[in-house]
């Protein structure tokens, strides 16, 4: 119990953090007037490289900023906590995977926020339970579902006319977690193989037996034919 609840404590680690460093940025925004969305990623513009790097770190309000902090730490926390051996080499690529390809494939504006970091956790939770073919591993997938179903509306602009909504971070943020997913399934946490499977492995040795062959030969040692053994 608590060993559990150790590593329950030590996967909100990160999480917490990350948060606050978001909360820092924006209060000193606010304190300063002074805004950053200048590190934003902007496409194709050589000067808006260094957002794939910052833009997660910039919101664009208090109310932006508070939507993303709540499934920044309920799904950072299942992320470490059910995947701990692959967990930073995941987010990490989600992080700049996410800002790469909006660089190369998002609408010419600045685009701020960790919402592409949002959904690539969500996609990468969902996809993993699916893809492990893991009865708790689907667990997560279910209270993804549950949770965060409607997150699917965000990669379509439609839902958002006259708004400046970065859809294109939501895409590819949901492609790049569920890329990472598959490519990943083979690592982490694996279905566990319980006692009845055993017990039909068995059952199908046991209707299948190995046929014991020997060969006879001749004086000259050539061999003359093969025959079941069941000489006794």
């Amino acid at each position: 119990m608590e060993t559990e609840k150790r590593k329950l404590l030590l996967s909100t680690r990160l999480p917490i953090l990350f948060i606050a460093i978001l909360w820092v940025i924006k209060l000193g925004e606010i304190a300063t007037s002074y805004h950053l969305s200048f590190l934003g990623v902007y496409p194709l513009r050589l000067s808006g490289l260094i957002g794939i790097l910052t833009s997660p770190l910039i919101h664009g309000s208090v109310k932006h900023l508070f939507a993303n902090s709540v499934p920044l730490f309920i799904l950072g926390s299942c992320l470490f906590y059910f995947y701990k051996g692959i967990s930073i080499k995941v987010i990490s690529l989600i992080y700049i995977l996410t800002g790469l390809l909006v660089w190369l494939g998002g609408k010419e504006a600045y685009h701020i926020g960790a919402s592409g970091v949002v959904y690539g956790l969500a996609s990468f939770l969902f996809f993993s339970g699916i893809f492990r073919k893991d009865v708790r591993l689907m667990a997560i997938t279910l209270f993804v579902a549950f949770i965060y179903g409607s997150l699917i509306w965000g990669i379509f602009p439609e839902f958002f006319p006259n708004q400046n909504v970065s859809t294109e971070s939501h895409f590819w943020g949901l492609v790049v977690g569920i890329v990472l997913s598959f490519y990943y399934r083979k690592q982490g946490p694996q279905k566990k193989k319980y006692n009845w499977e055993y017990e039909e492995d068995e059952e199908e040795n046991e209707n299948f037996p190995e046929s014991k062959l020997t060969i006879t030969y001749s004086n000259k040692g050539i061999p003359e034919g093969i025959s079941a053994e069941d000489n006794e």
